[in-house]
């Protein structure tokens, strides 16, 4: 038996005290870019990007461990937006963020390679930690979130998003989560939720964290009870943690979706005011560089209908230059636009006069601080949040899984599995998962 499989044993037997005394591995699979194909997609529109053409499964070596640092035994983990942009390499190619990393420091040099080891979630168990760590131990059971910093400098010490060192891990970094064995600093691990399976637990981490900082956070919306919010693509990866946050705080979500069955998932989170914007035909782009004012009003007059007159507290945006405008446009008086992503575009365009003359803010918010994090995590190992997990791949097949979140082709979160040798693996509080498995199971078959 290989080192790899000793260990998956040791876990699959839930025999964690043997997993310090085991080898690691001189060499473990992880999904890869190739630094040589970085070219591969020039002169193709995004939509003709395909991943699977430029995500491999390559046998890597084991990199050094580091001071503050833990090698992870993958069992699981997930597909985020990061990993399709890294896959098309858009906007930029990541091998310009693993260069500039390695210049960083002799041990920073470790992820400048010639190719990336990617992926921004996982669910494993700790192989070895490096000097300094001291609240994580070899067996321990853990999810990982993506924030890798450095801490050095003054910024990051109120909030560490704003470190100068900030980056995500397994987008900004190498030797991310798509793998056997991660590396990843010891601040960057949280319990794994004991009523979850491997692939579960594998999938909120990214998602659920810039979620809770976007909406719930004081450094994001500061949303409280009452707040209608609205939130675009609510059934999807990040938009289902956002429809849960509302509805767990006391908000109403206005949940805006793209077909019935979308719909239907956000009735099943238990979501009553829904706007499917493909029946209801908003176009709010007339060309390619002039919007239609008319469209953003129907678009409000549709809101009030369901709120009763009132219009959003707080939007809840990410798909930005497609739906930007109409964000704008749509809050209420005082209202906040809180924005942490551009899947449709990155130059946004509205009108201004809505924005200073109502007083509206717009929020930047990007993934999210340890604590953020940390209280995500925990109201997910509550039974509070569930994870919105559809389907899973084998890691052979992660370049289909990144394939249908590029097309939008899912719903919630698409898992990997690494090291588990199939699904269903992994919960050890049974009695909480009973109480909770229809809100576990809610985006399953969909």
């Amino acid at each position: 038996m290989t080192q790899l499989g000793e260990i998956q044993q040791a876990i699959l037997n839930d025999d964690l005290g043997a997993v310090a005394s085991l080898d690691v591995p001189e060499t473990y699979r992880g999904v890869t870019v190739h630094k040589d194909e970085a070219g591969m997609f020039e002169g193709l529109e995004s939509r003709d990007k395909d991943p699977r053409k430029s995500l491999h499964v390559d046998e890597v070596p084991t990199p050094e461990l580091g001071p503050g640092e833990a090698l992870v035994a993958v069992m699981a983990s997930a597909i985020n937006y990061n990993t399709v942009w890294t896959s098309i390499f858009e906007p930029v190619s990541t091998f310009k963020f693993l260069e500039r990393y390695g210049r960083l420091s002799p041990l920073a040099k470790r992820h400048d390679l010639p190719y990336h080891v990617v992926g921004s979630d996982l669910s494993g168990v700790v192989l070895r930690t490096g000097a300094g760590v001291h609240n994580w131990k070899p067996g321990d059971e853990v999810v990982a979130h993506c924030l890798n910093v450095e801490l050095e400098g003054p910024d990051g010490h109120n909030d560490t998003m704003l470190d100068s060192e900030q980056r995500i891990w397994g987008f900004e970094t190498n030797f991310g989560g798509l793998a056997e064995i991660a590396l990843v600093k010891a601040n960057q691990l949280m319990p794994k939720p004991d009523h979850l399976t491997w692939e579960e637990a594998a999938s909120p981490g990214l998602v659920n964290s810039t979620a809770y900082r976007q909406l719930v956070s004081r450094n994001g919306a500061d949303m409280k009870q009452g707040d209608v919010v609205l939130i675009w693509g609510a059934s999807g990866g990040l938009g289902s943690y956002a429809t849960q946050y509302a509805l767990n705080g006391g908000a109403i979500p206005v949940c805006v979706v793209s077909s019935p069955e979308k719909a239907e998932i956000c009735r099943k989170l238990g979501a009553e005011l829904i706007i499917d914007r493909n029946a209801e035909g908003y176009r709010f782009w007339k060309d390619e560089h002039n919007q239609d004012p008319k469209e953003w009003q129907r678009f409000g007059k549709k809101i009030r209908e369901l709120t009763g007159g009132e219009d959003p507290d707080i939007v809840f945006e990410h798909p930005g230059r497609e739906t930007f405008g109409a964000s704008v446009y749509a809050a209420r008086k005082g209202g906040t636009i809180v924005t942490c992503a551009s899947t449709s575009g990155y130059m946004h365009q509205y009108d201004n006069r809505y924005l200073w003359m109502n007083l509206k803010r717009i929020i930047g918010s990007h993934f999210a601080n340890y604590r953020e994090s940390w209280e995500a995590n925990r109201l997910i190992a509550k039974g509070l949040i569930h994870p919105t997990l559809s389907k899973t791949y084998a890691l052979e097949d992660t370049g289909q899984a990144a394939l249908d979140v590029h097309r939008n082709a899912h719903q919630g979160k698409v898992g990997v599995l690494t090291l588990a040798p199939e699904e269903g693996l992994g919960v050890r509080n049974h009695e909480l998962r009973e109480k909770h498995i229809d809100g576990i199971n809610a985006f399953r078959n969909v």
